[in-house]
């Protein structure tokens, strides 16, 4: 089974379970349409959901290609840079190029930068922050589904390292975001008032970040 989508032509991988009351789609990393639903629903139950939801599966491959698209490359705070390979393994920024070593570590470079830049916004946003809260420990780590995590009974706030590749209001957002949670634990309405009161602009780059 294939999908054909702005004239490409893309796989279908149909997982089965009993679990599934539902049917879901999902474009995956290679561009393949993966199927999620019931055991027993048929193939052709399956076309004929495909064709009635065209449009909306059509949106989520934009959706995959505008993110694959802000992905590749070298980013850094928002700024992609042209690549320039060069002997040994450093990275160093000019003004629109990075020069890469063939055997440069990235993310030991990105943790680097972020061990300076994320702890002064941190402490920025936490001195600017309208709320008394304890003062959380900061950790930071590379995550592939959250740009942020609050442990409110230790305390611990954790931030995604790939916020280096994003526009520093975006890292702004995120530390405000958290801050947030040691107020409101969940995202009631009351915890969203907290972060606009903190970052009125929260949901412009929210929005913005949809598309990484």
């Amino acid at each position: 089974m294939k999908i054909t989508i702005d004239d490409t032509t893309y796989p279908i991988e149909i997982v089965r379970k009993k679990s599934n009351k539902n049917t879901y789609f999902r474009v995956k990393e290679d561009g393949t349409l993966y199927v999620t639903t019931n055991f027993f629903v048929r193939d052709k139950e399956i076309e004929k959901m495909i064709q009635k939801n065209l449009k909306s599966i059509a949106v989520l491959y934009q959706k995959h290609f505008t993110k694959k698209a802000n992905n590749e490359g070298f980013y850094y705070l928002g700024k992609r840079y042209e690549k320039v390979l060069v002997q040994g393994t450093d990275i160093i920024l000019g003004e629109n190029k990075v020069f890469v070593g063939k055997d440069a570590d990235f993310d030991r470079w990105y943790r680097k930068q972020a061990k300076v830049l994320f702890q002064e916004h941190f402490d920025d946003c936490y001195a600017n922050f309208t709320r008394k809260i304890p003062y959380p420990k900061l950790r930071i780590r590379k995550m592939t589904t959250r740009w942020g995590v609050c442990n409110h009974r230790d305390i611990v706030v954790t931030l995604n390292l790939e916020l280096m590749k994003r526009d520093i209001s975006c890292l702004d957002y995120v530390i405000y975001h958290e801050l947030s949670h040691l107020v409101e634990a969940n995202h009631s309405e009351r915890f969203w008032k907290i972060v606009e009161e903190n970052y009125p602009n929260y949901k412009n780059v929210r929005k913005k970040m949809k598309d990484y």
